[in-house]
């Protein structure tokens, strides 16, 4: 089996900041918004270096939605920053209206999702986030593993044409994608070859899915891993050409059943090749306040429940 050593530990939201950072150095056309969370969203340099083309919109992040699609009219290229939370459901309404609907070119950059926010609880811990932004037509929905991947994935949306959600998280985490891994929107990462049973995970999963791995192989068990940085548009030849292979997948993900990764390959995998799939991910609950490890943990996102239901989709082959 492939490893994948651990490079260091950083959280996600800092490989988007640097990134910012370095994309205001290269285009005098990316411009940022945020609504009263610059440290948190690690915009700081880019605020300090460009202070001309940073708008600090206070706590109104639907009028910060607005600014963002007017500044596109001009030709900029809007960065908003707020929690997850506050990126869709909160301003769902100018979202869909004035950026999707036309399509407008903003880069909605949405940091401390998912159950690892930890502490602050369950009115922050957005879990629905990716299921709103996916339904949303002309929408791109990327959600990395680790700071090398995130801050490849903030240089990306740059050069794309049209609106993208990008999701990343508050806790340090460890690095393992190299930095000069290509980072292509809408293209999954073969990470290891397996032939029992296909991983398929993103965001924080996406390590514990390793670290899966390499239990399952201790039992005999040969799985294969893939990282969907994107989950829409999705990567379907990926997925399809592993299960073909495998017979079998597990999804895991940092949100709830419904709306996220796994219903998206559940609804593929319908559509073409009826295939027994296992989900790891929040069970239609909210989550509550406590340290990220422990909510992990309690709400079934560790590396043992990666394990666990891949032995149970194996047993529906």
């Amino acid at each position: 089996m492939k490893e994948y050593p651990v490079l260091g530990n950083k959280d996600t939201r800092s490989g988007f900041g640097d990134a910012l950072y370095e994309l205001g150095q290269q285009n005098e056309d990316v411009v940022a918004l945020c609504a009263d969370l610059t440290g948190s969203l690690k915009m700081n340099a880019f605020k300090d270096a460009f202070p001309d083309r940073f708008f600090q919109v206070g706590i109104a992040e639907a009028n910060m939605m607005g600014m963002a699609a007017g500044l596109t009219i001009g030709g900029k290229i809007p960065f908003t920053g707020t929690f997850a939370n506050f990126s869709t459901s909160r301003v769902y309404d100018q979202v869909r209206q004035s950026i999707a609907y036309s399509e407008k070119n903003v880069k909605i950059c949405a940091s401390h999702a998912g159950l690892t926010l930890g502490e602050d609880g369950a009115t922050h811990q957005v879990l629905e986030d990716v299921g709103m932004m996916k339904m949303l037509p002309h929408m791109v929905v990327i959600n990395p593993c680790d700071y090398n991947q995130t801050k490849a994935a903030t240089l990306a949306i740059a050069d794309y044409e049209g609106p993208v959600y990008l999701r990343f998280g508050r806790p340090k985490v460890p690095i393992f994608i190299p930095e000069d891994m290509p980072f292509e929107i809408g293209k999954g990462i073969k990470l290891v070859e397996g032939k029992d049973v296909t991983i398929v995970a993103t965001g924080h999963l996406v390590w514990k899915a390793l670290e899966a791995a390499k239990e399952l192989e201790v039992k005999g068990i040969s799985a294969e891993v893939i990282n969907i940085h994107t989950i829409k548009p999705l990567d379907e030849e990926i997925i399809l050409e592993s299960v073909m292979k495998t017979k079998c997948i597990v999804t895991a993900e940092e949100h709830q059943i419904a709306g996220g990764l796994g219903e998206s390959v559940s609804s593929l995998l319908c559509r073409t090749i009826p295939t027994p799939q296992e989900f790891v991910a929040v069970n239609d609950m909210f989550g509550e306040s406590g340290t990220p490890d422990q909510l992990m943990e309690k709400y079934g996102l560790g590396i043992k429940d990666v394990v666990v239901a891949t032995e149970a989709v194996l047993k529906r082959k």
